[in-house]
């Protein structure tokens, strides 16, 4: 979260984000609104921009993405650089993501279990590879997993990655070798796999694609990171009038359960481009997608058809 302009940077932080538990079906015309942003008339292209110069090929390639594809935003970065002391405060900044983490582990499950597993392989060894972890609510979750191998989680935000490195040294699991690491990164700095055991069986994207201006040279520079027959799974934001009125409105403006500036409407991703885009990607399929929202007093609640409001789950899988 089109034009071939250049790719403007993205922080890989885990980001705070809201729905709505009904459809926007106000009278009003939100056009109305001084504070409402228009709508783009072709979303595909101009808000979504997933051009074609973001070609499938370089999953099949051991080539480095171009310098013009960074994804490091250091205005970003330093908006989440102010809440690295809060992150593991369940009460503070960051409790919506703390409240969200269960059902990242339900829809990657739901996931795994889509496809025959062997008896053999009941307990499979997994490695993570987990994109803008933030503080590292989900990783050291993911690493503690009795069906987990290794997770190495990326961040290029210095002062975030140091509140998750010490956090992380309080359980001695995630201090065993290799169990997790932290690397002070974003994905295009990472060497791209030369082996397939080079490449991870899930690689998460949580609360990030929202934040990103040109979504699909980012995307391109993440998929040759899954292993065939591994999972993208990420979660992000709709673009809808729903999503706008809570999301900067409502959490941000009225009752401030997410500091001013963390979200851009205009970035929010539908789950129709999602779909849209990785259909034209060669050797990706399975996708797989779980609408959620925020009730308060309740947390995050899985909602059918919820991917078309606001919050959502998204994940494809690499065939080959």
């Amino acid at each position: 979260m089109a034009t071939s302009r250049p790719l403007k940077n993205l922080t890989n932080l885990s980001r705070l984000s809201l729905a709505c538990p009904i459809r926007a079906q106000s009278p009003v015309n939100p056009l109305n609104s001084p504070r409402a942003p228009r709508i783009p008339t072709n979303p595909l292209a101009v808000t979504f921009r997933l051009s074609s110069t973001a070609s499938s090929a370089s999953q099949s390639s051991n080539t480095s993405p171009t310098p013009l594809n960074s994804s490091v935003d250091p205005t970003e970065v330093a908006h989440f650089n102010a809440l690295a002391s809060s992150w593991w405060d369940p009460h503070g900044p960051s409790r919506l993501l703390h409240l969200m983490n269960p059902l990242r582990h339900t829809f990657i499950n739901r996931c795994l279990s889509s496809l025959p597993v062997s008896p053999s392989s009941r307990l499979p060894q997994l490695r993570y590879l987990d994109i803008g972890c933030g503080g590292g609510i989900f990783a050291e979750s993911a690493a503690r997993l009795p069906t987990t191998r290794s997770v190495t989680a990326i961040d290029p935000s210095t002062e975030v990655l140091a509140v998750a490195q010490a956090h992380a040294k309080r359980d001695p699991l995630l201090m065993s070798p290799g169990r997790l690491t932290y690397l002070n990164k974003s994905v295009e700095q990472l060497p791209l796999p030369k082996t397939e055991s080079e490449q991870f069986d899930i690689v998460s994207l949580f609360e990030v694609l929202e934040h990103v201006t040109h979504p699909a040279p980012f995307l391109t520079s993440i998929m040759p990171h899954v292993k065939p027959g591994g999972w993208l799974v990420l979660s992000t934001i709709a673009r809808t009038w729903t999503s706008w009125a809570v999301t900067k409105v409502v959490a941000e403006d009225v009752m401030g359960i997410v500091p001013k500036g963390t979200h851009d409407w205009a970035k929010y991703v539908n789950e129709g481009e999602l779909k849209e885009w990785f259909g034209r990607q060669e050797g990706w399929d399975g996708m797989k997608t779980m609408g959620v929202i925020y009730v308060l007093g309740l947390g995050w609640k899985e909602v059918p058809g919820g991917e078309g409001w606001g919050n959502y789950f998204f994940a494809v899988r690499r065939e080959r």
